[in-house]
């Protein structure tokens, strides 16, 4: 492979490892501020263990998705510095906000929620964890509202002189409309993750008829989270889809197999192509739902993945412009297919904590522990149709990805850098199982402890911190 294939591949490996940390950290946090105000309101020791259980298994999730993130930020001076040349005006603006302002408030927050038990009022003590939550909400929407201006870039001009993007206009950056649809994309599915999370540890609990008094309440509160949560996903995933249509339509016609212009258009439901990718052996179609989805109405035309190429040869010059079919199609499905899944299972996880736990739905709850890797699949296979569906470009319609790479690279140095990190990033992955695997089986009462032991867990820990340090 040359130095663009691999380079992508790597920041594909880490970008998609961090990602597993993201939804759940953005979303748990803000159950724990829930358990932890209604200990305030009532004094009930119950809701303190809610708090303190859920919260120590926020901070492990925590604490590796910093080590996680921290690589992707250096790999844009290692392998995307023509990238980081090219927009760091506007790209380097919005992440240095997120990491001096967002982070900071973040993580000095959860500091005192951790250590301020007993020291700090009442009242201090839960302000600090609404705002630890507000500023984990923050970082998301400076990261996304510079993730979206790559998906649609406004607020600039290019410099004649050096060829760069320059910041001209802040505030259509800040409203840019993609990026807080990314957004709200990406906070209902950290709601999601998270419930699924807090469903699935509460179930095994429940059925082993331990501490129900304890994780009852955190299953119906999950629960309702989880549904309302599922329907937002499902409404910001299908309102991409139509924003697709108007900034990005080879993404749209590439998602749906889309060869030529229709009008109306068919909606795919099994599309098969041949080895590149790229071209159609058989399918199997739905007249005129394309256009619905994508209009809201019958008669919308939508554009072809060949009559595009035409038109970006034209305006951009001689390249291939279209994505990798074969990935974007199928990462698409596999998003939806389990997003409307998460749905159901959330309506019935309700309705079991709705009906006072009869035995014979209760006992279908044996299955919510094998469903936590669920959103995170999905999540994966969204940044995947996201990412690979703006292929060749990096910056739509400015930066191609093949411009963007390091010019000293060779193939050889980001081959071991890739089988370095992927080595890292696997054995940080067992850690962190291993961690929140006992941690979730040690009960509430070890989330109370405020010293333990030197065991397994410590010893576990300090190799998170050796990772950190690698």
């Amino acid at each position: 492979m040359d130095v663009v294939a691999l380079s992508r591949i790597q920041f594909g490996v880490t970008t998609a490892f961090h990602f597993l940390f993201v939804p759940l950290t953005l979303g748990l946090i803000w159950f724990v501020a829930i358990f932890q105000t209604q200990y305030y309101r009532t004094g009930e020791e119950r809701y303190r263990r809610m708090a303190k259980f859920w919260g120590k298994l926020f901070l492990v999730n925590f604490g590796v998705g910093v080590v996680t993130g921290l690589v992707q930020e250096f790999q844009f001076g290692m392998n995307w510095s023509e990238y980081s040349r090219f927009v760091g005006d506007i790209f380097g603006t919005l992440l240095a906000v997120e990491t001096l302002l967002a982070f900071f408030v973040e993580s000095v927050f959860i500091g005192i929620w951790i250590f301020g038990e007993g020291i700090v009022s009442k009242k201090v003590h839960l302000f600090s964890i609404w705002m630890a939550a507000l500023g984990s909400l923050s970082s998301s929407i400076w990261i996304l509202l510079a993730s979206g201006w790559m998906h649609n870039p406004v607020g600039y001009v290019i410099n004649p002189l050096t060829g760069n993007a320059q910041l001209v206009d802040i505030v259509a950056v800040l409203t840019n409309p993609k990026g807080w649809l990314l957004f709200r994309h990406a906070l209902a599915a950290g709601f999601v993750t998270s419930a699924f999370f807090i469903l699935g540890v509460s179930a095994w609990y429940i059925l082993r008829n331990e501490e129900v008094e304890v994780f009852k309440p955190s299953f119906t509160t999950a629960a309702i989270v989880g549904l309302f949560a599922a329907i937002l996903l499902i409404m910001t995933g299908h309102e991409q889809g139509q924003e697709m249509r108007v900034y990005q339509p080879m993404k749209l016609a590439s998602i749906e197999a889309i060869w030529n212009t229709e009008q109306p258009a068919s909606f795919s439901l099994l599309t098969i192509g041949d080895l590149t990718g790229k071209q159609e052996v058989w399918s199997l179609r739905l007249p005129y739902m394309a256009s619905f989805l994508a209009c809201n109405n019958f008669d919308c035309q939508i554009q072809g993945v060949k009559d595009l190429q035409a038109q970006y040869e034209k305006k951009y010059g001689p390249n291939d412009y279209i994505p990798l079919m074969v990935v974007t199609y199928w990462s698409f499905r596999i998003m939806v297919a389990l997003g409307f899944f998460m749905f159901f299972v959330s309506a019935f996880a309700l309705l079991v904590a709705l009906k006072n736990w009869p035995p014979r739905l209760v006992k279908w709850l044996r299955w919510l522990p094998y469903m936590i890797p669920l959103p995170l699949i999905a999540g994966v296979a969204g940044w995947v149709t996201t990412e690979m569906g703006r292929q060749p470009w990096i910056v739509q319609g400015l930066l191609t990805t093949e411009k963007a790479i390091s010019p000293n690279l060779t193939p050889g140095m980001v081959a071991i850098s890739l089988v370095g990190f992927s080595l890292v990033y696997f054995g940080l992955a067992v850690v962190m199982v291993r961690l929140m695997y006992r941690f979730a089986r040690q009960g509430t009462e070890a989330a109370l402890r405020k010293s333990v032991d030197v065991d397994e867990s410590d010893q576990a820990m300090e190799i998170v911190m050796v990772g950190a340090q690698i």
